[in-house]
């Protein structure tokens, strides 16, 4: 039988994540408070038929109440993250891990990862970024189309992972955990422009600041974010390229060449104000210009639009939500591929039953059968 202590720390998880108290679990378990919180000190260790009903009442099967979670030590939340809610995110995200590691190794399907040497090579971010991109494959000023594929061809595990909170927009995890990996939040209420951008950001951590890692941090430091938000602006939309996409929208208002650059780049429209800034191309009054533009074509006003100060981020927050991103992209622009088809091939090679399948896709059964359905050759 596994540890209590295994146990207690399982249901007291994933009762702080569902935001309920001991006496509203144990009302929905039928248990005393008493008994639950005697559960989760590791002082009673539950019966079968009293884990079937905190699985119930919890809405996982017994399985996640008793086998042990793998710590995560090499992890840098991308932002503030509530406390009740850290430890059930990395819970999810090693169950991840352990999974997509196992299938690599079941069809000797495992990719190395490209990016590990650069940070020895450069110094600055613009640098970093640079020679990220050569390594990645991309041509000078190609704009990247899928950052997704381009992220797992070349060695980052990549989790979408949806919560309801406009505080966690994603992590990274170090080779020390099982990443390389690059967690994403894709939370429909968040920009796609801003998943893109988050992915990157993380990636820029992996390479920037690979031995600086803070698992339970709520804040990190003020520089390595900014050194972060460098990169992923210049990685995604590289000095030169933008400059000549920039020059050749001379003929049109603030607003067209803002969007159309920001499409052909596939950023937020925030992410080409600040590097007008950033180049020197326009003063801080660009963001005022855009707002009033913007408001004359659509007839209504994007929140949070002003200038950082100094362009520091610890001055200014940014409203990354889907409704105040103008012209904005599509879910299907950002779409994991890889575990997806590794999950399919064992599945036909009979490695994995359906089950096994739609855990590892974090799918129910009936969702697992209809995709396998709809799969074409």
């Amino acid at each position: 039988m596994p540890g209590e202590k295994y146990i207690a720390a399982n249901i007291a998880r994933l009762r702080l994540d569902q935001q309920l108290t001991q006496e509203g679990l144990a009302q929905k378990a039928g248990l005393s408070r008493v008994t639950l919180g005697k559960i989760e000190r590791g002082a009673v260790v539950p019966r079968v038929r009293t884990l079937a009903a905190l699985g119930k009442a919890l809405k996982v099967p017994i399985s996640d109440l008793v086998t042990p979670v793998r710590p995560l030590e090499t992890v840098r939340f991308r932002a503030q993250a509530r406390v009740h809610a850290r430890e059930q995110i990395l819970a999810e995200i090693a169950k991840w891990l352990d999974a997509y590691t196992d299938i690599e190794t079941d069809l000797g399907e495992s990719c190395s990862f490209r990016f590990e040497p650069i940070h020895t090579q450069c110094e600055s971010p613009i640098e970093v970024a640079q020679t990220a991109r050569k390594a990645a494959g991309l041509k000078a000023g190609e704009p990247v189309g899928d950052i997704c594929r381009l992220l797992e061809d070349n060695g980052v595990k990549l989790l979408l992972l949806e919560k309801k909170s406009d505080s966690f927009f994603g992590l990274s995890i170090g080779a020390g955990s099982g990443g390389p990996a690059v967690v994403v939040n894709t939370w429909d209420r968040i920009s796609v422009e801003r998943w893109i951008f988050t992915a990157v950001h993380e990636l820029g951590h992996l390479l920037l600041h690979p031995t600086e890692y803070q698992r339970d941090a709520t804040e990190l430091p003020v520089q390595a974010e900014r050194e972060a938000d460098v990169f992923a602006s210049h990685f995604l939309m590289p000095g030169a390229a933008f400059e000549q996409e920039w020059d050749k929208t001379r003929g049109h208002s603030l607003l067209v060449r803002v969007l159309k650059v920001k499409r052909i780049f596939r950023v937020s429209y925030k992410t080409v104000l600040y590097r007008l800034v950033e180049s020197g191309r326009e003063t801080s009054d660009v963001w005022r210009a855009f707002q009033l533009q913007h408001r004359s074509r659509f007839g209504k006003t994007l929140r949070k639009t002003q200038e950082p100060r100094a362009l520091d981020r610890s001055e200014f927050t940014w409203n990354w939500s889907r409704s105040g991103e103008p012209d904005g992209l599509s879910r299907h622009d950002f779409v994991e591929d890889r575990l997806s088809r590794l999950v399919r091939q064992a599945l036909e090679r009979e490695h994995i039953s359906l089950g096994r399948a739609a855990e590892i896709l974090g799918l129910t059964r009936e969702e697992m059968r209809k995709q396998g359905r709809e799969w074409t050759g």
